[in-house]
C-alpha cells in the first residue's frame, strides 16, 4: 500500500497511545472528538450504513492494511504440523464422552457410528470452504475477514460479534466442567471445590475458583507465544490420543459382537437427528484458521493441518463409537458419562479415572485454541475499528495480541467463575452454523462475482441460484422437523438440485483461486449450505431467542458507535491513499 511514509509520522504517537486507557485510546476516531461530531456522525447515519452495506473490503486490504494497524506483525512460526495438532486439540474435547452416549441410546443406537460419519462429512465441507479463504486471504480475522471480502462490514460484523459471544459462554462452561472432572478425578463431588455463597440466587452461588485459575494459567500461555501454546498443545493432544487409544484397547477386548444387533434400532430418521446433534463434536476447527497470519507457508500448512485434523478426528469418533456399542447393548449405554459406566459394567472402574484425564486434556486444549482463536477475530475486527483499535495491539516481543487475549478470558473468567453449569450447558453452536453457512455462500459469490467484470446477467443469475439454494434449503429443515412425511423433501432437495445445477451449467466463474480451491465448486459449497441449514433447524427455540437478542444488541452498538468508527477509519485510508497517490 502507498501508506507506510503517511503513517511513520503518526508512529509514534500510535504506539505511545495504545498502552494508554483513555478516550482517546479507545475512541480515537474524528466522530468522537466532540458531543457536536458524534451528533453530525448520528445525523449521518442512514448514508454511513448504506455505504457500509455496499461496500466491500479487498484481499490486499485485509493483508496489508489491516494487519499494519497491529503496529507489529504476529510471528510466522507454525506450520502444517502446529495447525493439525491444534485441530486435534480444539475439536476433541469432553463432548465425545458425553455425546456418543446420549445419541446412542436415545437416537442412533449402533448406527452413531454412521451418525459420526454424516456429522464429520458435514464438518468437512465447512472445512473445506474456510481452507480456499485461508489459503487465500491469511489474516488473523478468520471468517470476519472473508466475509467483509464478499459480503460486506455489515454481515461480518454481526456474524463475528455472535461467535465472540459462543466463545465466551463455550469458554466458560468449559472450564467449570473442567473443575467438576477434577473432582471425580480427586473422588469428590464438583461442587466440593466451588463456594457456597447462600445470599446469591441460586444459579450463581457455586463460585468457582479452580475455573479462574484455569483461565488464567491458559491466558499466560496464549499471551507468552503462539509457537509455545502449540507445542504444549500437541504434547497434551498426544497424550489424549493416549488415552483413546488404551479406551479402544481395553473396550475392544471386552467386546460382544451381539450388541451391535439390531444395528439401527431408531431407522435412518434417528441416525440423522443423532448427526444433527453430534455435528457440536466437531466444532472448534474454524478457530484455527485465524492462525493463518502465523503460519510459515499458508499455501502448503493450512489445507493439509485444516483436513488432516478432520480426518483424524472422525476416525477417532468413529472407532471410539464402535468400541462404546459392542462394549454394552445401546439399552444399557449411560446418558451422562458412557465410558466410564461401560468400564464399569466390565469390571474395570478404575479406569474412569483415566476417562476423566483423558476429558481434562479434551477441555484443556480446546480452551487454549479457543483462546488464541476468539483473540485473533478481536484483534481483526478492532484493525476495522468496529470496535476500539485498543484491542488490535501486537505486542513486540511475543508477537500475540495481548489486550485482545486478556480481555476475552477475563470476561469468560467473570461468567465461569458465578455462573452455573446449568445454565451454560446449551452449547449448542448456533453462531458457528450461521458463519460456516455464511462462509460457504461467500465462496460462492467469490467465485462467481468480480465487482466491474460480471455482467449484470451474470450476476442476476448468481443471486437467483443463492435465494433458491438457501429458500429449498431452510424448507427441507422446516419440513424436516416438522413432518414425518417425504414428499416435501423431495420437492425441496430437487430445488436444491435445480437450482445448484443452473448455477454450475449457466453462471461462468469470475474468478478461479490462486494456489489452493475447493473442488467441485458450487456443489460442495451448496451442499454445505444445505447441511449447515438443516443442522440449524435442529436448534432448540432458547437458542434462537439467544441468539436474536444478542443480535439486537449487536445491531445497536454498531448504529450508535461500530458503524461511525469504522467509517472515519475508511474515509481516513482513503485520504492518505489520495495524498500518496496526488504525490507521486
Amino acid at each position: 500500500m502507498g501508506q507506510p511514509n503517511s503513517d511513520a509520522g503518526g508512529g509514534e504517537e500510535i504506539r505511545r497511545r495504545s498502552c494508554g486507557c483513555s478516550k482517546q485510546d479507545f475512541l480515537p476516531e474524528e466522530s468522537f472528538k466532540s458531543w457536536g461530531n458524534y451528533t453530525r456522525a448520528l445525523k449521518a447515519t442512514p448514508a454511513r450504513l448504506l455505504d457500509r452495506l455496499t461496500a466491500r473490503s479487498g484481499d490486499h486490504i485485509e493483508l496489508v492494511e489491516m494487519k499494519a494497524r497491529s503496529q507489529h506483525e504476529m510471528k510466522k512460526s507454525l506450520t502444517w504440523w502446529d495447525l493439525m495438532w491444534f485441530g486435534i486439540g480444539a475439536v476433541i474435547g469432553a463432548g465425545i464422552f458425553v455425546l456418543t452416549g446420549l445419541e446412542t441410546k436415545k437416537h442412533a443406537g449402533p448406527a452413531v457410528v454412521l451418525s459420526y460419519v454424516v456429522s464429520g462429512v458435514s464438518a468437512m465441507l465447512s472445512v473445506f470452504c474456510y481452507t480456499e479463504f485461508a489459503v487465500e486471504i491469511p489474516a488473523a480475522g478468520g471468517s470476519f475477514a472473508y466475509l467483509r471480502v464478499e459480503l460486506g462490514d455489515f454481515v461480518a460484523f454481526i456474524a463475528a460479534g455472535n461467535i465472540l459471544l459462543e466463545y465466551v459462554i463455550g469458554g466458560a462452561a468449559v472450564a467449570r466442567s473442567w473443575t467438576s472432572y477434577f473432582a471425580t478425578l480427586c473422588n469428590h463431588h464438583p461442587n466440593d471445590f466451588r463456594i457456597h455463597v447462600s445470599s446469591f440466587p441460586d444459579d450463581y452461588n457455586q463460585l468457582d475458583p479452580i475455573a479462574i485459575v484455569v483461565i488464567i494459567v491458559i491466558c499466560t500461555l496464549a499471551v507468552a507465544s503462539t509457537k509455545g501454546s502449540s507445542r504444549f498443545n500437541y504434547i497434551a493432544s498426544i497424550f489424549h490420543v493416549a488415552i483413546i487409544l488404551f479406551i479402544v484397547i481395553a473396550g475392544l477386548t471386552k467386546a460382544n459382537p451381539k450388541n451391535f444387533t439390531p444395528f439401527a434400532p431408531y431407522g435412518p430418521r434417528g441416525i440423522f437427528v443423532a448427526s444433527a446433534v453430534l455435528f457440536f463434536a466437531y466444532v472448534g476447527f474454524d478457530a484455527v484458521s485465524t492462525m493463518a497470519e502465523e503460519t510459515k507457508n499458508p499455501a502448503k500448512d493450512i489445507p493439509i493441518g485444516l483436513v488432516g485434523s478432520m480426518v483424524i478426528t472422525t476416525l477417532a469418533y468413529c472407532i471410539l463409537a464402535v468400541t462404546l456399542c459392542l462394549m454394552q447393548p445401546y439399552q444399557q449405554i449411560d446418558e451422562d458419562a458412557p465410558f466410564s459406566v461401560a468400564f464399569e459394567a466390565v469390571g474395570w472402574g478404575w479406569a474412569k479415572y483415566i476417562v476423566a484425564a483423558g476429558a481434562i486434556k479434551g477441555m484443556t486444549t480446546v480452551l487454549l485454541v479457543s483462546a488464541v482463536g476468539q483473540a485473533r477475530y478481536l484483534t481483526h475486527i478492532a484493525r476495522t475499528h468496529m470496535i476500539s483499535p485498543w484491542f488490535a495491539k501486537v505486542h513486540e516481543r511475543t508477537g500475540t495480541p495481548v489486550n485482545a487475549t486478556a480481555t476475552m478470558l477475563a470476561a469468560t473468567a467473570i461468567i465461569a467463575f458465578f455462573t452455573s453449569l446449568g445454565i451454560l450447558s446449551n452449547l449448542l453452536s448456533i453462531s458457528t452454523l450461521f458463519i460456516f453457512m455464511l462462509v460457504a455462500v461467500g465462496l460462492i459469490v467469490r467465485r462467481y462475482y468480480v465487482s466491474g467484470e460480471t455482467i449484470p446477467s451474470d450476476r442476476n443469475k448468481l443471486i437467483i441460484c443463492l435465494v433458491l439454494i438457501l429458500g429449498s434449503s431452510i424448507a427441507t429443515a422446516v419440513y424436516w422437523g416438522s413432518s414425518d412425511g417425504w414428499i416435501g423433501l423431495v420437492v425441496s432437495n430437487s430445488i436444491w438440485f435445480l437450482s445448484t445445477l443452473a448455477l454450475w451449467l449457466g453462471v461462468p466463474q469470475a474468478k478461479k483461486p490462486h494456489v489452493w480451491g475447493v473442488p467441485l465448486v458450487p456443489w460442495l459449497p451448496s451442499l454445505s449450505i444445505a447441511i449447515n441449514l438443516f443442522l440449524l433447524g435442529s436448534i432448540d427455540k432458547a437458542s434462537f431467542e439467544r441468539f436474536g437478542i444478542w443480535t439486537g444488541i449487536l445491531l445497536v452498538y454498531y448504529i450508535l458507535i461500530g458503524l461511525h468508527a469504522s467509517y472515519d477509519s475508511v474515509m481516513e485510508s482513503k485520504t492518505i491513499a489520495g495524498e500518496v497517490n496526488s504525490s507521486l
